[in-house]
């Protein structure tokens, strides 16, 4: 065998592979996906909310600017966080569920994966909004302006709207009888 034979050292890749197990598994015996979950729930709706009054009321943009561009960061890695330590609970405790309680599980996990792309396209396109009026309020054309709004428009509401069918597939899998 050469000088590149199979050795006892990890791979980076196996390496990454063991930590985002661990990092996405337990902490303090408890479930990450349960005490991240709740910053979704509340960071994804709140960037909802900022993004319309951000894109629709330009006299605000100066003064809601930062906390618009906080939330657009903050909602979507809340999301990942939130939707990769689900699947590591799942793989690590439910992979083995069959009938209606799959069912839901399955729909619960498509839903969060629609959640974290919507919340990321929100996020971005929010970031670039900010990015072209932090100095100027009025710097786009107002049609510019009006479409960039009811685009912002259209993903908060896809928004809130996997927001809300992840986490109620999610009460339903933790807390409803099948």
């Amino acid at each position: 065998m050469g000088m590149f034979a199979a050795s006892s050292t990890p791979r980076l890749a196996d390496t990454w592979d063991l930590r985002r197990k661990k990092l996405f598994n337990e902490v303090n015996g408890l479930p990450v996906h349960i005490l991240v979950l709740h910053a979704a729930v509340v960071f994804v709706p709140l960037l909802a909310l900022g993004a319309v009054a951000y894109g629709f009321v330009a006299r605000w943009r100066p003064k809601i600017g930062w906390a618009v561009a906080f939330l657009a960061v903050v909602a979507p890695v809340s999301t990942l966080v939130s939707k990769l330590s689900g699947t590591e609970l799942y793989n690590n405790r439910f992979s083995t569920v069959k009938g209606t309680g799959k069912e839901i599980l399955e729909h619960h996990m498509s839903y969060a994966n629609m959640a974290w792309w919507f919340s990321l396209a929100l996020g971005v396109l929010t970031l670039i909004m900010v990015a072209l009026t932090f100095r100027n309020a009025r710097a786009l054309p107002k049609v510019a302006d009006l479409v960039y709004a009811v685009v912002l428009l259209a993903l908060a509401a896809a928004n809130g709207y996997y927001i809300y069918k992840t986490g109620d597939t999610g009460a339903t899998a933790a807390w409803g009888s099948y």
